[in-house]
């Protein structure tokens, strides 16, 4: 049963079209928040809004803006100040996932993941930042991934993106601490997303007996540790990196298949 944990206190979270994203939205509204639901697709999210406002009592708010466009997301933090006069919660959750294996990535795609999973992280996280600094309260979470802390085989480019995440929480947790801003990231292990069903079910069997308890991670599973670092709960914690793994060592040896001719 809810307790009402995020009880009017105004959330944006990026990447909250599907998969792990919308999990967080719906389980922020279970707990009474304010939601700015972002997409990049325009209308993409707005039925799927007004159901969950309807449901849950509370505003569900698409938002649209690309995460590499400054002046967009710029325009979208403007916004929510001047609507609620305050923003609480951000959860950096958009990104974009690379496969492939270490001496066959291009530039090219080093620099896609970078500017989606890092650059744009971390401009959001500054013009968010700005606005808590002076209300000097609130809690931004980050969702990096386990890969970040300990690599994983054909996955040079995510794990690096993945591992400047974690890098950039540590710091800015250190610098945003006398204002009573928290940044913390959570680091997920394989979850089961549409996305991981449809294109990788078959690698399942390989993958989960290195789990210990058993069974990849839900997005909800992901979604309550958000809730977490963004409710008062964690009040006094700031700078952790929160591996949501359930107790794996590894990422599967045989789970990318890279054979190196």
């Amino acid at each position: 049963m809810s307790k009402k944990l995020l009880k009017q206190k105004i959330c944006l979270i990026t990447g909250a079209g599907g998969g792990i994203g919308k999990v967080i939205a719906e389980r922020f509204a279970e707990e009474n928040a304010i939601v700015y639901a972002n997409d990049r697709s325009i209308v993409n999210i707005d039925q799927w809004a007004v159901e969950l406002s309807e449901k849950s009592n509370t505003p569900i708010i698409p938002i649209y803006f690309d995460l590499t466009n400054s002046e967009a997301v710029k325009q979208a933090i403007m916004r929510i100040k001047k609507e609620q006069g305050r923003i609480d919660v951000l959860i950096n959750n958009a990104g974009l996932v690379i496969n492939e294996q270490f001496g066959m990535v291009s530039k090219e795609e080093i620099k896609e993941i970078f500017e989606v999973n890092v650059f744009g992280l971390f401009d959001l996280m500054q013009f968010v930042a700005r606005i808590m600094l002076r209300q000097k309260s609130g809690s931004i979470v980050n969702i990096s991934s386990v890969v970040g802390v300990q690599g994983s085989k054909g996955q040079t480019a995510y794990s690096a993106s993945k591992g400047a995440v974690i890098s950039l929480t540590k710091s800015a947790a250190k610098e945003l601490a006398p204002y009573q801003v928290r940044v913390n990231s959570v680091a997920p292990g394989m979850t089961e997303t549409d996305r991981i069903q449809v294109s990788i079910k078959e690698k399942f069997k390989d993958t989960v007996p290195e789990i210990g308890m058993g069974r990849l991670a839900s997005p909800a599973d992901i979604a309550d540790a958000c809730l977490y670092f963004a409710s008062d709960l964690s009040k006094f914690t700031t700078g952790q990196i929160l591996v949501v793994g359930g107790g794996a060592d590894t990422i599967s040896r045989d789970f990318y298949d890279i054979k190196y001719k």
